[in-house]
């Protein structure tokens, strides 16, 4: 089976959605401003740093050293609940949830928000030279994951699609930037019932 993969603009399908992207915490406003051109790009929404922000310190869990992402989940919906169209949260710190070792994100699936962490996604956190390119791929391939949750999309069996599950760096790394066929036309018809 031939499956293909490709940057979609979906400014025709979906045109009243907005993604705002909301820091969480302290992050680099560089990451934000990268995310905004590059997820407007790919999935044709207007997307906007926010000028609000969660403070994630009540998600800290002492034990683990990590912050529960389901709590930041729901600050990040309570704050900008208001704002309408979809909330990405974007944090610098580790997440969890608790059957997991850490997470590069959560969704609540087909509703409002997204989160991801970029904390992971730095090569220093394995112990490699930096690789400022590969680090912001990464972090435009988490937020398109976590969004494409909020926009209706389950894990995809496709390894490249960027909907894949990834349990690790590596499968991050495997992921293309872009939607699988099948997820794309999900994701056009889920936009456009909205």
């Amino acid at each position: 089976m031939c499956v293909t993969f490709h940057a979609l603009r979906f400014t025709a399908v979906i045109p009243m959605t907005e993604i705002n992207i909301v820091p969480v915490g302290s992050v680099d406003r560089n990451i934000l401003e990268y995310l905004s051109a590059a997820l407007s790009e790919t999935i044709g929404a207007r997307c906007v740093v926010s000028s609000i922000t969660v403070d994630p310190s009540d998600a800290f869990n002492a034990t683990r050293h990590q912050y529960n992402s389901t709590q930041i989940l729901s600050k990040l919906l309570e704050a900008g609940r208001r704002n309408g169209g979809k909330l990405l949260g974007v944090a610098d710190v580790d997440l969890f949830i608790p059957v997991l070792t850490f997470v590069f994100g959560e969704a609540q699936l087909d509703n409002q928000a997204a989160l991801t962490s970029v904390h992971r996604l730095r090569q220093r956190f394995y112990g490699l030279p930096e690789d400022e390119r590969l680090f912001f791929e990464r972090c435009e391939k988490e937020s398109l994951h976590e969004l494409g949750h909020a926009f209706g999309l389950l894990h995809c069996r496709e390894w490249e699609c960027v909907m894949h599950s990834s349990n690790s760096i590596e499968q991050v790394d495997l992921k293309k930037s872009v939607f699988c066929d099948s997820c794309a036309a999900m994701l056009a018809s889920n936009g456009s019932s909205r």
